[in-house]
């Protein structure tokens, strides 16, 4: 995550530099903190694995490879493989939407929006895909070193800065590819699902290039309207939760799950009607317009949740699992809070003060915060405490104060 922030400095640095406007600072803000709850989740494995590689590399293994170079090449071509399939599923599949989605909603395209990663996948089910991998024996280890570099290369993509990159536009995907990837333009939708090579797209009839008669927009069809991520996360799988009981026919409430993403029934697309971006060249970008200050604030709130989140991954083992649960939980209710705020939700009032409350029970519970006295001296705690009772100050100071328009827009 610091390598992440550091490019995404970077980035907004060129793009002051060359005087071209390709981020917002709420956007950004709401990225990041979807990185926070989507590492979260990854570090304390909240995921069940259905079908696992290991499992799988058991009992289909015809071959025993040794640990040499050759392996990795093959293990990177057999993830990216695996990886178009299950990202074209997540794009044809209304359940499979869900997992994905959150990557879509933001509507600038910048290095943040490639943070927006999901927390919705409560079960992992493509493992089968890396099959081939599994059959010529490629290690469990192997794996699990590979997997990780093959998604950290998938981030510096997610750009406008960068143009047509020669004869690597013919190779790998490219910012270009990626750019066409993200638009909801009718001409752009469900294309380029490659992760790194682009070949993919090419042999199985998803390739388009970036025209420049047609630029894109960014976005998902149905605009998420919030700054809340862990909201986006559960908004789709809502709408079909909510169609499939609430529909007439049994038949829908059934395949609802598994029709292309966005079909609904017909009585539910009149019971329970959902905005949805007709023109992408007139819609209008959500919430836009808010004091500087506010910014400020909302930076502010991220990067000290960040900053709690480097004492749990460095102190993990002292913390425990179940101390580690509790403190992950803080930190999303945390998230959730602040984006409310940024939302213009008078919730966010009522939330922040809950938080601090129990932030300042659980230190007065445990002595410290989670053992920082100890681990990193009293300052720390000190800190801690100060940040709970700032938090709900402020909060109170900008409900009271109130800010500009949450949904003023702005062409595109």
């Amino acid at each position: 995550m610091p390598i992440f922030l550091l490019m995404i400095l970077i980035e907004q640095f060129f793009e002051w530099k060359l005087g071209r406007k390709v981020s917002n600072n709420l956007d950004t803000v709401s990225s990041i903190s979807s990185g926070i709850t989507n590492v979260i989740k990854d570090v304390l494995g909240l995921t069940v694995s259905i079908l696992s590689y290991k499992w799988l590399v058991d009992r289909v293994a015809i071959f025993e490879i040794e640990n040499v170079w050759m392996v990795y090449v093959i293990t990177f071509v057999a993830i990216d493989f695996k990886g178009y399939w299950q990202h074209r599923w997540e794009h044809k599949i209304n359940i499979l939407w869900n997992r994905h989605v959150i990557h879509h909603s933001s509507e600038e395209f910048n290095l943040a929006c490639g943070l927006r990663q999901t927390i919705s996948t409560v079960f992992s089910y493509f493992a089968f895909l890396l099959a081939p991998a599994a059959i010529v024996g490629v290690p469990v280890e192997v794996i699990a070193t590979v997997a990780p570099l093959h998604l950290f290369l998938q981030f510096w993509y997610h750009t406008r800065l960068i143009g047509n990159m020669g004869i690597l536009e013919h190779i790998i995907v490219t910012p270009s590819h990626h750019r066409v990837h993200h638009a909801v333009n009718k001409e752009y939708m469900d294309k380029n699902l490659g992760q790194i090579f682009i070949i993919w797209d090419k042999m199985f009839g998803t390739f388009q290039k970036e025209m420049p008669e047609v630029p894109c927009v960014y976005g998902i069809s149905r605009p998420a309207r919030t700054w809340n991520p862990i909201k986006i996360n559960f908004q789709h799988f809502w709408v079909l939760l909510r169609d499939a009981f609430y529909a007439r026919s049994w038949w829908d409430k059934l395949r609802i799950w598994f029709m292309p993403t966005g079909w609904r029934p017909q009585d539910m697309k009149e019971k329970f009607p959902i905005d949805s971006i007709q023109d992408p060249y007139t819609y209008q970008k959500y919430g836009q317009k808010s004091t500087k200050g506010f910014q400020r604030w909302a930076w502010a709130q991220l990067l000290f949740n960040y900053f709690l989140l480097i004492y749990l991954f460095a102190f993990i083992q002292d913390v425990g699992f179940t101390g580690a649960l509790i403190y992950g939980g803080f930190v999303v209710l945390s998230v959730y809070s602040y984006t409310e705020l940024m939302d213009r939700n008078p919730i966010a009032l009522y939330l922040e003060t809950f938080k601090s409350l129990i932030g300042l029970g659980l230190i007065f519970y445990m002595g410290s915060w989670f053992g920082a006295t100890e681990n990193v001296g009293f300052w720390y705690t000190a800190v801690v405490g100060c940040y709970m009772i700032l938090s709900a100050g402020m909060t109170a100071f900008f409900t009271v104060k109130g800010t500009e328009p949450a949904a003023v827009g702005v062409k595109v």
